[in-house]
């Protein structure tokens, strides 16, 4: 009952947003029955509907080419609505502003004509008295009678004016939007920037000091982002020359049969202590076993809530909590808990959530992605809420955990506010 009240009122938001948008982009700013106003309004009903298609289709199980096709436009709307609804918002505080100053201008130009009309009238009155006219003879001029022409309307109730804000305001609000999409799709075809961080471990030793994890997550391969981007992130991290590589999860968006091509290049991936896989949500929508045996067929070493030892500290991965569906959620107990409390660790777990668990169990250093920093502005409040970290480095008692913002996109491949990054962990040793 309460998933279905939640999409009434999800579906109620949405098209009440997008009427607003029509009346202010379409309704306000074209005349009925243009040429314009139909295409407008077609459009407005058209993008929707390729939005829920490219949301509904990767679950349906819809030709992968299909999905392609809707993803898209589908998914660019829906960040072109978000961002143009907010300049239209701004807008609505700009609209009376200058609804006045025309209007302010109109009623001065007004009163200067008026000025001028009554000023000539006076200096007619005065060339020629009626004395003099009867003096000289000549028959006075009729007198005039001056009629002062009604106040314009205002530039609330002119139909001319009244176009004109809307026109500027929608205009302004449009390039506004509509460059913000644009700009932060940029940012995610461009690919990931490296980030560099440093965390002290007290527990690691001198000789694991300066240790490199290079630290990807939610690369999220699917419709939109393919092969191409797959290979852009390789050859960032092999820039990097890590010592070690970890892939925090979410790496699909799609079936081993529609992605695996794209995920190819991670078999590229040079580490020299090899790269490290652990499953994130997206996983368990796209078959998790499949994917996991497809990353070890690539070179990928997964860790399913399992544990090797490096020089110096252990490194553990547990499963998503995602997995708990289908029987394979995350066993902190089977992946850290018989080890040496007295060496450091790292754990490599998808959701930041988990944290509460890591510290119960000695971790050192918690890894994780998932939030993409919220991706799309303002989205980090509603991540906050859900996350105990959205991006970076935080402490909670003996365990930090370092957040990523992720390499990919889910959804509208778009960032605003949230840059993707892959970020180099360099572990410090106290001793060192």
């Amino acid at each position: 009952m309460v998933f279905v009240l939640a999409a009434v009122a999800v579906l109620a938001l949405l098209v009440g947003v997008h009427r607003y948008v029509w009346r202010r982009f379409v309704g306000d700013t074209t005349v009925p029955g243009s040429a314009l106003r139909r295409a407008g309004t077609v459009a407005v009903w058209l993008l929707p509907l390729l939005s829920i298609g490219a949301l509904v289709s990767g679950r349906a199980g819809a030709p992968f080419r299909l999905q392609q096709t809707l993803a898209w436009p589908g998914f660019l709307w829906l960040a072109a609505l978000l961002y143009l609804t907010l300049a239209l918002l701004v807008g609505e505080a700009v609209r009376p502003v200058l609804r006045w100053v025309l209007a302010r201008r109109a009623a001065d130009g007004s009163a200067a004509g008026r000025t001028g009309a009554v000023a000539g009238s006076d200096a007619a009155d005065m060339g020629s008295s009626p004395g003099e006219a009867r003096a000289s003879g000549t028959p006075a001029a009729p007198a005039t009678l001056v009629v002062e022409a009604p106040a314009p309307p205002s530039a609330a109730t002119h139909p001319s004016r009244r176009l004109f804000v809307a026109r500027a305001v929608g205009g302004a609000a449009a390039v506004a939007g509509l460059g913000t999409v644009g700009y932060g799709t940029y940012g995610v075809l461009r690919g990931p920037r490296v980030k560099r961080v440093t965390v002290p471990l007290a527990k690691l030793p001198r000789s694991a000091h300066g240790f490199r994890i290079a630290v990807v997550s939610d690369i999220h391969l699917g419709p939109i982002l393919g092969r191409a981007h797959t290979q852009r992130i390789v050859d960032t991290i092999n820039r990097t020359q890590p010592d070690l590589i970890a892939v925090v999860g979410d790496l699909v968006d799609g079936t081993v049969a529609d992605l695996g091509p794209a995920a190819e290049p991670l078999a590229g991936l040079t580490a020299r202590h090899g790269a490290f896989f652990v499953t994130g949500n997206h996983e368990y929508f796209s078959g998790a076993a499949q994917w996991v045996d497809h990353v070890r067929e690539l070179g990928l070493h997964p860790l399913e809530n399992a544990r090797v030892e490096m020089d110096g500290f252990d490194l553990a991965g547990v499963n998503d909590i995602a997995g708990e569906s289908e029987g394979q959620g995350p066993d902190f107990e089977r992946a850290l808990g018989d080890r040496d409390r007295t060496r450091a660790s790292v754990l490599l777990a998808h959701q930041p959530v988990v944290i509460d668990d890591a510290v119960a169990h000695g971790v050192d250093l918690q890894l994780s992605g998932h939030t993409h920093g919220g991706q799309l502005w303002p989205g980090n409040y509603l991540a906050e809420l859900a996350n105990p970290t959205v991006a970076g480095l935080e402490r909670y008692g003996d365990t930090q955990l370092y957040v990523s913002r992720g390499a990919g996109a889910w959804g509208p491949p778009v960032r605003v506010g949230a840059p993707s990054d892959i970020t180099v962990v360099q572990l410090a040793s106290r001793q060192a």
